[in-house]
């Protein structure tokens, strides 16, 4: 039986859900969720039981001092909520843990739970995926649901995907058959630049939610960071004559298959875009990734990627100084 003591009466909530591991090339997926719950400060009203769903020897547990003494903290999936203001507010259920290891029907079904006591009226799921795409382009996010009349309204694709899955795609379809309406949004992330973090897809992913749900989310230093991100990558594919001859190839490849989509209602969409962020109003694992074919790539990009760390601050200026795998 599932306790919410504590937990107000929601305004039209959207369950948003992201998981470390197969679904979450460069950690995108995982720091989107991360993100929202900072910025709007979530209270965590609920945790999965780790021993239901988790190999301890896949994902390990953790110890760590506090104030001299040793706690340990267990790999589970989190449950907060957090509230959107605005002239129309609205509330949150941010869903963020591991891919669990075993029970995905009862993971699920434990979702599903707290997502009918709480109202939920829409789940989105988010993911990320290495690609065959260029870093120096915008990052290309599908939104893709199993519901013909949700593609529809919500100017979806329907998935076709077949092939491995993740709990991305159990959830969403759980979801489904549990009739609750459920979209999923992919981000395609460089496979030649797959290590964490990659702010620029995180960036994307959250832009395509807040034309989903018409929210507007405060992005505080992510869209610098992104900025960091690319000219570092910019700075590596420099160094070595073979990747830039292959992000030169990608480049060709992704504009040359753009080029029809260069339309005016494409155009319209990205000026309205521009409007809105110019406006101040407004509520402010382990193992390899899903690929574009939904098989398992390891996470590499050089032979030695260096730490998790956030990329650095640019330079001030004038200074001296493909079809992803839908569920």
């Amino acid at each position: 039986m599932i306790e919410l003591e504590g937990v107000p009466e929601l305004i039209d909530p959207v369950m948003v859900a992201a998981f470390e591991g197969w679904n979450d090339a460069g950690d995108a997926a995982s720091t989107a969720v991360a993100h929202l719950d900072k910025e709007w400060k979530g209270e965590v009203f609920a945790a999965l039981d780790a021993e239901d769903y988790y190999d301890f020897q896949v994902n390990r547990p953790t110890v760590w001092m506090d104030g001299g003494v040793r706690k340990i903290t267990w790999p589970t999936t989190r449950l907060s909520v957090v509230r959107v203001g605005g002239d129309k507010p609205r509330d949150l259920v941010l869903v963020r843990g591991i891919e669990p290891s075993m029970r995905w029907r009862s993971f699920c079904n434990e979702l599903l739970g707290f997502a009918h006591e709480l109202g939920v009226e829409l789940v989105v799921v988010l993911g990320a995926l290495l690609g065959d795409t260029p870093h120096t382009r915008p990052v290309p996010v599908s939104g893709v649901t199993s519901d013909p009349d949700l593609a529809q309204r919500m100017d979806l694709e329907e998935t076709k995907y077949e092939g491995p899955t993740g709990i991305v795609g159990i959830l969403q379809e759980a979801c489904t058959h549990a009739g609750v309406p459920a979209v999923s949004l992919w981000a395609a992330v460089p496979h030649y630049v797959s290590q964490p973090p990659n702010p620029k897809a995180t960036l994307a992913l959250l832009n395509r939610l807040e034309d989903l749900i018409d929210i507007r989310v405060p992005l505080g230093e992510l869209p610098e960071d992104a900025r960091a991100w690319q000219v570092g990558v910019d700075q590596l594919a420099a160094e070595d004559s073979e990747v830039a001859e292959y992000v030169q190839s990608l480049e060709e490849a992704r504009d040359t298959a753009e080029l029809p989509e260069a339309s005016g209602e494409a155009i319209a969409r990205e000026f309205e875009r521009y409007l809105r962020r110019r406006d101040g109003s407004g509520p402010a694992g382990s193992g390899g990734h899903a690929t574009a074919d939904g098989g398992d790539a390891p996470p590499y990009l050089r032979d030695n990627p260096g730490p998790r760390a956030k990329p650095p601050k640019p330079p001030k200026p004038g200074t001296d100084d493909d079809e992803p795998p839908e569920d």
